[in-house]
Parts: structure tokens; sequence; C-alpha cells
């Protein structure tokens, strides 16, 4: 199993820098960002400066989206950094929930995302692709210039376009039952488009405290509840409480009410009161080392390929420093 930290691009960026070097010498590969340019500093700033503080790390968005910049910029920009630092960048996507809805716009259709994932990576590939009608390529783009694209979702129609056209998938949940299904529906829609569905690489992306007090961990890790609970919602709305989504993953929204985004993904959230204490036990990693590599080990027998640690509560130095010495290499 590989090893990401995501990290939320709050000033100081010195403290995001800082966090990132820790995290690689303690054996994690990739280091993500959170993407919403007006609740956080812009992250693609800090790619360069990320890229630079750190020796063989990859580095991108979990998750931007096609929404807030144009396609052609995001390609540029990757293409840039790779050109810089030969292969070092990735691109998590989505529809776009917070980034999207802060500035009071609705997440992008599946059909735009797709159009999006094919322009961002052909570009940033150096292929000739068509965006805004009109045939477009970089020409400065070296050859064997590499972009995977990872694609987060939840829903059906979502997890088909994963297997259809994404390099990887973004499961955000650490719950061994929603990572079943999710897995399964990728892999069969990949083996339906005539795809290898070994090919698509499956991340498991949660927040994560080691330690004994479980109690407190909950309450500094209970906003994730709410996150997902966004996208969840949405599900709701498409195909009902009856529908082809498990009950896993929806029926814990029944008391959700109105979210508040100026508390997005920190701990202390007021608009996650309705997320029951079951619910952060199967969505995220609390309790001592041991329970950490016994989930993470499950998520391995399932097909997961990496695991992705939200670093958003008041340890984040002491669970990177308990993930290299006791988790990490139990691993490995």
């Amino acid at each position: 199993m590989e090893f990401g930290v995501v990290l939320q691009p709050n000033p100081p960026a010195s403290r995001v820098i800082d966090l990132a070097r820790k995290a690689e010498a303690a054996g994690f590969g990739y280091g993500w960002t959170f993407d919403s340019h007006v609740l956080w500093q812009e992250t693609f700033v800090l790619y360069p400066l990320l890229l630079e503080a750190t020796s063989s790390m990859v580095i991108g968005p979990m998750v931007t989206n096609p929404g807030t910049r144009d396609w052609s910029v995001i390609g540029s920009l990757f293409a840039t950094l790779n050109d810089r630092y030969g292969n070092r960048t990735i691109c998590g996507i989505g529809r776009g929930d917070s980034a999207r809805r802060y500035i009071g716009q609705a997440p992008v259709t599946l059909p735009v995302l797709s159009d999006a994932m094919t322009v961002i990576k052909g570009l940033a590939e150096g292929r000739e692709v068509e965006h805004h009608g009109k045939p477009l390529r970089i020409p400065w783009v070296r050859e064997g210039a590499s972009l995977p694209v990872w694609m987060a979702a939840y829903g059906p129609r979502a997890l088909r376009l994963v297997g259809e056209q994404a390099d990887g998938f973004i499961l955000q949940t650490a719950d061994p039952d929603i990572a079943r299904w999710t897995f399964g529906s990728v892999r069969a829609a990949a083996e339906a488009a005539g795809r290898d569905p070994s090919s698509i690489t499956m991340c498991v992306a949660a927040p994560a405290y080691v330690g004994d007090d479980v109690a407190h961990q909950r309450e500094q890790l209970r906003w994730f509840g709410g996150m997902v609970g966004n996208h969840v919602a949405d599900l709701v709305a498409r195909y009902g409480t009856d529908g082809p989504v498990p009950h896993a993953l929806t029926d814990y929204i029944a008391g959700r009410q109105a979210y508040d985004y100026e508390h997005h993904g920190r701990a202390g959230n007021p608009s996650t009161d309705f997320v029951p204490d079951s619910i952060v036990d199967r969505f995220c990693l609390v309790g001592p080392a041991a329970a950490h590599v016994e989930r993470l080990r499950e998520l391995v027998a399932i097909g997961a390929d990496q695991f992705a640690l939200y670093l958003m509560h008041d340890d984040a130095d002491g669970t990177l420093e308990a993930y290299g010495r006791d988790i990490v290499p139990a691993l490995r």
C-alpha cells in the first residue's frame, strides 16, 4: 500500500510545506491539498514550493474541479510543473463541492467533467485536444510527459465514469463496506468499457488520528461525516433512499440540516451534530496504531492501493510520527 497525506492550504504556507516534508520523511509518497480557492489559499501557487521542499513526493489536488479555472490553464499548470520537476504531479478532480458552492455556483455535470478530464490530461501530456470548439495543443510539452487523472466519486453514474475514463479512483471514506461497493462498481464499468480494471488505482482518503483517547478523536474528526454528507445529500436527492446507493452510505444523513461552508473541513464544525460516533468510527481511522493497521489491511484486501490521510485535527505532527514509526512500515 502507498500512502498520501492530504493538507489544507491554510496560512502560513510554511506550515503546509513543513508537514509535507515530515510526511515524506515518514514514508508518504503523495502530497495532496484541498482546492477551494476562497476558503483557503490558492493551492496551485503552493505546488512549486512543495515540489522544491520534497525530493520525490507526487503533488496534486484532492480535488480540483473543471468550473473555477479554464481547462487549458489547469493543463498548462501541470505541464509546467512536470517540465520543471519531472512528472511529479497528479490531478485529483471531481464535480466541485466547496470550491463551487461557496462562490454561488453548482457542481459541474458529469459530461462536463468527462470532457475536462480528456482536455486536461491531453494538454498536459502534449496531445492535441478539442477545447472551446477548436483544436488545441501545448507545443512545448516534452515527449514522455505524464499526468495521472484520478476522479472522486460516490454515485452510480460517477463511478461508471471513473471506470470508463479515469486513471484512478478517489473514495473519500475508509468504510470497508462502501469500498467494496464502489470498487466493484468501478471495476465493472471498466470491464464493460473494454479497459483493464486492474489499471485503475484505488485510493481511500479519510482522516486518521492515532492515540488512546477515542472520544476526543471522534470530536476532532466528526467534521468529515459532515463533508461526506454534502455529497450523500446530492445522491439522495437524485436516487432517493431506496435507490442503488447502499444504506451504509445514505442512512446517517436523515437528521442533516443546513451546512455552513465557513467551517468546512475543520474540527469543531457546528454543522455536523447529526453525525453519530458510529459513522466517525466507520468513515475515519481512530484508536491506537494497531487499529489503523487492522483497518488498512482490510482495505488492502478489498483492493485499495493508496491510503490518503487527512490531517485536519489537533495532533497532526503526532499522527504523522506514529504513521511513520508504526503504520507505514507494517503495510509496506
